[in-house]
Formats: structure tokens, C-alpha cells, sequence
């Protein structure tokens, strides 16, 4: 998530209440998570359900996270998928995906989570070299703003058509509204946003849920 939610908590707390179904093992995950310094990181529960929702209703088998932190939504996605899924989890932390490793294991799905731990580029361009072109169907970006473009360049080579791009904090705590931000990761935002909603490779819509997400379904 890494922002500001823009509902008031009450609001957030009764969607919580009647729509929110966190497992034991994803809860104890979260509240692992949340007294590490950068646990802002972490998606909402309701964000992580959203995202495993949308892996389920386009059929997905093939996926790959980009930024994976202490692996809650990839957790969330891999209980989705079918037995014979597949997720490829990019990131470049060893403390952090420690701890994604031990839940994923608990869960019984660590065998279907391939983590890559290098940078992300260097894993999806080997993946390009490697012809895997329309190979998979939902790509989830949620790492270093200033490459939202690079990777979402190389998703929609990646993904088939109907395939599925969902990307995180495209709304930055509303930073992306301000003409005085100009900090790299805001313009970086601010000029993927744009790129996205003129981008005629794609159907488009940007969810105003936890900081933002941009669900962009290659044609």
C-alpha cells in the first residue's frame, strides 16, 4: 500500500466487517508484518482479497508479482490459484521474503511461489528471452515507483490477451493531484497514469481502494 487510505476509518472498518474474509494464517502474517519499519508496504486485507478475486475471475494459472515485501498478496493470490498454479515473485530483500517463505510453506503453497530474488528487470527480460510472450495472465506491480514504467512495458508483453495489469499506489496519497510534487516518484506516477489512460493496448480503470489501483486488461 505504502499510502494514505482515503476513506475515513469507519468507513473501512465496516467494509472490514462484512466483506473482508482474512484466514487465521494471513492475519497473523499482517500483524507479523505491521511492526517492521516499512510495514506500510503491506496491502489492506480488502486490497489483497480484491486482488486474488480478480486472479480467480479471469481464470489465471500463470502469474507474477512484482515487489512481494513479507508476501501477503502473493499468499493471498496462491491459496487462489489452481493446484497446478504458478506465481513468479520478484524482490530483492532476503529479510523480508524470510518471512513470506515460513507462511508460504504453512499455507501449503511455497511449492507454487518461484521468488526471484535479484531485480526485477533482470527477471523480466530473461523471461522475454526466454519467449515466454502471452505466457501469463496477471501480472501484479507494487515495487520502486520509479520503474512502474519499465515493468508495465514488459507485463503486456508477458501477459495473453485478457490478461490482467494491476498496479498499486497509482494514487500516492493524492500526491499525483498536486502540480508541486515533482519528486521522481511522483512524476513517475503521475506520467504512467496518463500513459495508461491513453493507451490503446489496453481497457482501463483506476479503483479508488487503499492508495489507489489501476487495473489495466491487455486487448
Amino acid at each position: 500500500m505504502a499510502g494514505k487510505p482515503f476513506l475515513p476509518d469507519h468507513i473501512r472498518d465496516y467494509i472490514a466487517s462484512v466483506s473482508v474474509r482474512e484466514s487465521d494464517l494471513m492475519r497473523r502474517l499482517r500483524e507479523e508484518t505491521a511492526p517492521l519499519p516499512r510495514a506500510s508496504m503491506q496491502l489492506e486485507p480488502a486490497q489483497a482479497q480484491f486482488l486474488a478475486l480478480l486472479a480467480q475471475l479471469i481464470g489465471a494459472r500463470r502469474t507474477i508479482e512484482i515487489g512481494v515485501f513479507t508476501g501477503y498478496s502473493a499468499l493471498a493470490v496462491a491459496l487462489g490459484l489452481p493446484a497446478d498454479g504458478k506465481i513468479i515473485a520478484c524482490d530483492i530483500d532476503e529479510g523480508y521474503t524470510a518471512v513470506a517463505r515460513r507462511y508460504w510453506k504453512e499455507a501449503g503453497v511455497d511449492h507454487m511461489i518461484d521468488l526471484r530474488l535479484r531485480p526485477a528487470m533482470e527477471t523480466l527480460h530473461e523471461l522475454l528471452q526466454q519467449k515466454k510472450h502471452g505466457w501469463f495472465d496477471l501480472v501484479f506491480i507494487d515495487a520502486d515507483k520509479s520503474n512502474y514504467e519499465g515493468y508495465y512495458e514488459c507485463a503486456l508483453e508477458l501477459l495473453r490477451p485478457g490478461g490482467l495489469i494491476v498496479i498499486d499506489n497509482t494514487l500516492w496519497s493524492g500526491r499525483v493531484t498536486d502540480p508541486a510534487e515533482k519528486d521522481v516518484d511522483t512524476l513517475a506516477l503521475k506520467a504512467l497514469n496518463q500513459k495508461i489512460f491513453a493507451d490503446s493496448r489496453v481497457t482501463m480503470s483506476m479503483i479508488p481502494i487503499g492508495d489507489g489501483m489501476t487495473l489495466a486488461m491487455k486487448r
